[in-house]
């Protein structure tokens, strides 16, 4: 039976139209084709993506996943009915995590839960998803659009979704050879990415006549600023990785500073960031100022300009900010390891 045969009025009395979802299907095919790379088994509509990885050459190919949504970001996007780089987030978030360990990703499927299913916003939004999966490199194999009548208001949805990736055993990166004296380089974000929204609502309300008003010192308006897709660092990773000695990654993501660097970090070592060295962007500042927000707390919340913290021996440093700023990305030495209880010092 053809998906043009299957519907069901009594289902769309309850609020499921099924015949929406082969419509959303049909145009987000092009969207989700245009990402396969070799490996990619099959197309979107069976029950499982298959993807076939090539191991040749590694002695002992380990999987690396990360699962991962976009918060409460989506309310704004929801508030600016605009829906095309949500899934950028959504991708960046987990493969990022990914790449922290020194893995490719390989394949990303997504779940959009709805209360009514629009087949134009859903392509939008996986249109975005598709564009994260080309920038990171991988194929977006598969997914599950959940219509939930109900449980969701219209016009509102959620966004999460995961990745697997692949890295041979001896090219993990887990910082245990992480030495004192070793070179903290910062790789800039594009603005909040998809962390510290609920403080970020709280600051500014979510108020379309606030989103939509220009900021002068931002350059743009409010909830362009805020809605900057998260940037996806898997190419850079990759490069900076042939070129010098990756000794730990951290995604700075929910908990800041203070959270996630502690991470990357052994037992008997300590970041030690000089905070002159850190260029923090207007919008944080803006933040900080109209939420009356502490220093500390800045640093505890957001990434503060900030979207990886890569650890690499202290006579490469140069070497790395090169090949980072050469991949696309702004990068500088922000501090260095040293020893003590594991932490952050930010001075």
């Amino acid at each position: 039976m053809s998906h043009t045969d299957s519907h069901s009025e009594s289902y769309k009395r309850a609020g499921v139209d099924v015949t929406a979802g082969y419509d959303a299907v049909r145009r987000i095919r092009p969207m989700v084709e245009s990402t396969y790379i070799p490996g990619v088994m099959g197309t979107i509509g069976g029950f499982g993506g298959m993807f076939a990885p090539d191991v040749s050459g590694m002695k002992k190919p380990v999987l690396v996943s990360g699962a991962d949504g976009v918060g409460t970001k989506l309310r704004l996007a929801f508030v600016l009915q605009k829906h095309d780089t949500v899934g950028i987030d959504c991708v960046a978030m987990c493969v990022n995590d990914i790449a922290c360990g020194g893995a490719t990703p390989l394949f990303f499927l997504d779940y959009l839960a709805v209360g009514k299913l629009d087949p134009s916003m859903a392509a939008d939004i996986v249109s975005g998803v598709a564009e994260g999966c080309r920038q990171a490199g991988c194929a977006l194999v598969g997914g599950e659009t959940a219509e939930m009548p109900g449980f969701y208001p219209d016009g509102e949805y959620d966004l999460a979704g995961f990745s697997v990736g692949m890295v041979d055993e001896c090219d993990i990166i887990d910082g245990s050879r992480l030495a004192e004296g070793d070179a903290l380089i910062g790789v800039a974000s594009s603005g909040p990415h998809s962390n510290g929204f609920s403080l970020i609502r709280s600051v500014f309300g979510t108020e379309e006549s606030t989103l939509r008003a220009f900021v002068p010192e931002l350059n743009a308006t409010l909830g362009e600023a805020l809605l900057a897709p998260t940037r996806i660092y898997v190419r850079a990773l990759a490069a900076l990785r042939k070129s010098c000695d990756v000794r730990a990654v951290s995604h700075i993501t929910g908990g800041g500073f203070y959270e996630n660097i502690p991470r990357m970090l052994p037992e008997g070592l300590r970041a030690s960031i000089d905070k002159r060295a850190l260029h923090t962007p207007p919008l944080f500042r803006l933040i900080m100022e109209r939420g009356s927000i502490p220093e500390r707390d800045m640093y505890n919340t957001f990434n503060m300009g900030y979207g990886l913290v890569v650890a690499v021996p202290a006579e490469q440093a140069e070497r790395a900010v090169e090949t980072l700023r050469a991949s696309g990305e702004q990068a500088s030495i922000i501090g260095i390891t040293v020893a003590g209880e594991r932490g952050v010092d930010l001075w």
